[in-house]
């Protein structure tokens, strides 16, 4: 059985933790796919998958070839791509992940236009508010916002957004509008947990930020819910720019302490790339960047 088709089959099976959803994903009948892993394993003499009635999860030695086997087939992809050259078309299968509005907002509009324009590309879209591991997780591209930790990634910067303060205008016309940061502690306060979860808000930069502890009359556990929540006139609420952006241009939300912010955080598209680059990466990378530097939420 040809190495690269169980390569292939296998980092299916362990990406998707299912031999079911492995085989889906490749098109092929769940015995075949079993076949393969199992030759392979054979071959290598080698668990790699423990299976259970209930789950499959990859061994220690599998994880280490699941990213033998991802690097082999992504450098394959590229070898076929460069002998192509500029012939060569995006294919195959994408994997990006962005924080939850922001994808569902910005990255969204963006992957659909991509897939309209290249028919051969699939795209697995991981809308998450935490920090993905792309190596681990298999992600080809990533929307990261605020600074970048050192890495192998590629990054360009596409834009940033401030943390802003927000409030609907009944809210204000009825409690006042904050003058200082230490006059939050007169209002309501909702807090929106995966933004704030110390409940301890920063303003200004560097060593002359000021720290405000608060004291929240209601914590959600969402942003869409202190979204919802400040509509409704429950306070006042801290979150990025971009998740109000509309809102805020509406009017039915207004800024409060604007000249205590925070200076602004950088987006960035980080993205895997080999020696070469794959066409499908490449193509992905430029579409979205010129997307969202266009847009003038961010800019």
């Amino acid at each position: 059985m040809d190495r690269f088709h169980q390569m292939s089959v296998y980092v299916a099976v362990a990406e998707t933790e299912s031999f079911a959803a492995g085989a889906r994903k490749l098109g092929m009948s769940p015995p075949a796919v079993t076949r393969a892993v199992a030759a392979l394993e054979d071959e290598l003499g080698v668990k790699l998958l423990n299976r259970t009635t209930r789950y499959v999860r990859a061994t220690d030695a599998g994880l280490r070839y699941l990213d033998d086997a991802r690097r082999i087939l992504a450098e394959v992809q590229e070898a076929d791509e460069v002998a192509a050259g500029v012939n060569a078309e995006p294919r195959g299968h994408l994997v990006v992940t962005a924080p939850v509005l922001f994808g569902q907002q910005f990255v969204m509009p963006s992957v659909v236009g991509f897939l309209q324009r290249y028919p051969d590309v699939d795209v697995s879209a991981l809308f998450l508010d935490r920090v993905v591991n792309m190596l681990e997780e298999g992600v080809d591209v990533g929307i990261r916002i605020g600074p970048l930790p050192d890495s192998s990634m590629r990054a360009i910067r596409v834009g940033q957004v401030r943390r802003v303060l927000c409030a609907s205008p009944e809210y204000l016309a009825q409690q006042g509008i904050p003058n200082t940061p230490n006059d939050l502690l007169k209002h309501q306060i909702v807090a929106a947990s995966s933004v704030s979860p110390t409940i301890e808000w920063k303003f200004g930069d560097d060593d002359a930020n000021k720290a405000i502890r608060i004291k929240p009359r209601l914590t959600v556990t969402s942003n869409d819910g202190a979204i919802a929540a400040v509509r409704h006139g429950a306070g006042i609420t801290r979150l990025l720019s971009y998740q109000v952006a509309g809102l805020l241009q509406s009017g039915e939300l207004k800024t409060v302490l604007g000249e205590f912010e925070a200076k602004p955080l950088p987006i960035h598209i980080v993205h895997r790339e080999g020696r070469h680059g794959s066409a499908k990466i490449r193509a992905f990378v430029d579409f979205m960047a010129q997307a969202l530097k266009e847009n003038s939420a961010l800019n």
